[in-house]
């Protein structure tokens, strides 16, 4: 049983849960190394306290669970099979009391809830996400190679996004330019939808991409990330075309100031809140803390956002292994809004920042 699975199964012998049911992929790729997506059908991993796990699929996929090193039992099942006998049977040969069953209330479904209930009526239901989430959040030296790839791929997205900026091109049009010489570098999936804001749209932090054009003396804001091996990235810069004000210029330096310090601010043993309130009070030092209206950043894995979340109020202490966001903003609506966003990992003795791509006041 590899290292992750057993100390899976040592928090379900410490705690006496009979079984953990794990059905969000992110974290059956974690434990089983199989990335799928499974959509409407059933996936889950089985982990037990001291019986060998189980790994339920679509029939379809069983040779790529074996492929993906996975040497325990597989539950392959067709369309017109019930999933949930197959289950039932193989726990049934275990002999295994389950009394309690350890699930993602966040991710499992009410159906798939009651189906469960209905198997183990007398079974207790306990959280499993704050201790999944907590043996993912430290990351090993290969995951931090591979989030160093993708983190070098982002780099490479907004080199081409920024080298493509010219009066009158659209946002989507730049867009497509970056999506397309990433796909010729091998990337399959972006981390999420590619941002390419330009003008007032920059101050939305969530904003969406359209055949707007760019204009003179506009802020033009690219956030983007790349999937390798399973791995996320997160990026985030912005620039100006033509002419910049002063205020605009006032923006984007409190916007780095603040994200140099709470670079800064990033070590072993700091409060995950101080880092926010670093960034923080620079921005509302310079009159501007109303428009910085999220979180400093959020941590980088598998899934572009996870655990834990870099909010104000987290006191959780910063330890060699995490991986996480910095990305402090300002959002003027009649102006415009700045981002800057790294990527990095807690080491012994500080931070190593992922993403390189300069950061700079570029006027284009």
């Amino acid at each position: 049983m590899n290292q992750r699975l057993k100390l899976l199964s040592e928090w379900l012998t410490e705690q006496d849960i009979s079984m953990c049911f794990v059905t969000n992929p992110s974290n059956v790729f974690y434990y089983s190394g199989f990335l799928s997506d499974p959509h409407e059908r059933l996936l889950a991993l089985l982990v037990f306290q001291q019986e060998e796990p189980i790994l339920v699929c679509p029939q379809m996929e069983t040779q790529q669970v074996k492929d993906a090193g996975w040497t325990y039992e597989i539950i392959g099942y067709s369309d017109t099979d019930n999933p949930w006998e197959f289950i039932a049977t193989a726990i049934a040969k275990r002999k295994i009391n389950i009394h309690s069953l350890a699930v993602e209330k966040d991710h499992l479904n009410v159906s798939r809830l009651e189906l469960l209930q209905s198997l183990y009526p007398n079974a207790s239901f306990i959280r499993a996400e704050e201790k999944l989430n907590t043996l993912r959040m430290l990351k090993d030296s290969k995951e931090i190679d591979i989030l160093r790839q993708a983190a070098e791929l982002a780099d490479y997205g907004i080199e081409v996004g920024v080298s493509e900026i010219k009066e009158g091109k659209t946002e989507m049009e730049i867009l497509a330019t970056i999506e397309y010489e990433l796909k010729k570098k091998g990337i399959q999936q972006m981390s999420f939808q590619t941002m390419v804001l330009t003008g007032k749209k920059t101050a939305s932090p969530h904003g969406n991409p359209s055949t707007d054009k760019i204009q003179q003396g506009d802020f033009i804001l690219f956030d983007l990330g790349v999937v390798i091996d399973g791995y996320c990235s997160d990026i985030t810069r912005t620039v100006v075309l033509g002419n910049i004000s002063d205020q605009q210029q006032q923006i984007y330096e409190t916007v780095l100031k603040a994200e140099l310090a709470a670079l800064e601010a990033s070590k072993p043993g700091v409060e995950v809140g101080k880092v926010d309130k670093t960034a923080r009070d620079i921005i509302t030092s310079a009159g501007y803390g109303e428009y910085f209206t999220h979180r400093i950043g959020h941590g980088l894995g598998i899934e572009v956002h996870e655990y834990p979340s870099m909010s104000a109020t987290n006191n959780m202490l910063l330890q060699p292994g995490m991986v996480y966001t910095i990305e402090p903003g300002i959002y003027i609506p009649e102006i415009g809004g700045v981002r800057i966003e790294d990527d990095v990992v807690i080491t012994e003795n500080g931070i190593e920042t992922l993403t390189k791509f300069p950061k700079e006041l570029t006027i284009i």
